[in-house]
């Protein structure tokens, strides 16, 4: 077993360094029964897990991204040590798309980017009513975590390279790594120098992660659990238990966001 490994079992957490997921929500969410998803409760877990930071976005935003947003500026600017957020993006909403975009410099003590998820709300990410917020991302260089899911019509394989081709400067963090279309997943990442591969619902296959870290550049690695609907004990020891080494597994709990965040 590897030191980390071993304090883990032994500590429940890691000390050495602190862990940043960057894929989370909030809030609660119909028909779910989500115990911890205020941010209170979500910050005492997190210390449980070691876990220094998390970059969220609040439930609402997926039905009505007016409040949702509102909600993320004002619980990052409460805990700012503990919560960031990402400008949740609707595009069925084309005026409050375009307010966000207007307003995102108003909060960069909280936005680290943009938030998309184009299964839910029913839009390819290569339509247009999502140019804007990319034009906007790529001109400064801002992360865009969307949801992505191999085979999906709305954000699989073909979509996302569409977005890649488009835009060369801006961070497209895939979320769940194209989920099942790992083939996929790979090809990107290695084609493609702005395409972070994220670990959200990766680690419930075994093999991929080891897969990944063979064929992907490490620095395009990060740490995401979609907390509150996951732990994060489960997703720390899914990797540290996974036999890889701790330097790559530092670099995924927390280099490689840092770095983006800084």
């Amino acid at each position: 077993m590897s030191e980390l490994w071993e304090e883990f079992l032994e500590n429940g957490k890691i000390e050495r360094f602190p862990i940043i997921d960057m894929h989370c929500h909030m809030g609660l969410f119909y028909g779910s029964h989500m115990p911890y998803s205020d941010p209170n409760t979500m910050a005492k877990r997190m210390e449980r897990a070691g876990v220094k930071l998390i970059v969220f976005c609040h439930h609402h935003m997926l039905f009505s991204p007016e409040i949702g947003n509102k909600i993320n500026v004002e619980i990052a600017r409460r805990y700012p040590d503990r919560f960031r957020a990402y400008c949740g993006i609707n595009p069925n909403y084309p005026k409050m798309v375009e307010n966000d975009i207007k307003t995102f410099n108003n909060f960069k003590d909280v936005y680290v980017g943009f938030k998309l998820l184009p299964d839910y709300h029913r839009v390819p990410l290569s339509d247009k009513r999502y140019e804007d917020v990319f034009e906007f991302a790529n001109e400064n260089s801002l992360i865009v975590l969307t949801h992505t899911w191999g085979g999906s019509i709305y954000s699989g394989a073909e979509e996302v390279e569409e977005v890649l081709k488009r835009y060369k400067s801006l961070i497209l963090l895939l979320g769940h790594s194209l989920h099942g279309d790992w083939e996929s997943a790979v090809k990107l990442a290695k084609r493609y120098n702005n395409a972070y591969l994220d670990l959200c619902a990766v680690l419930d296959e075994r093999g991929v992660i080891e897969r990944f870290i063979k064929e992907v550049d490490l620095d395009r690695i990060v740490f995401g659990t979609d907390f509150p609907w996951f732990n994060h004990h489960y997703y720390i020891g899914a990797l540290l238990g996974s036999g890889i080494s701790d330097s790559i597994c530092e670099k995924i709990l927390y280099l490689n966001a840092k770095k983006l965040l800084t």
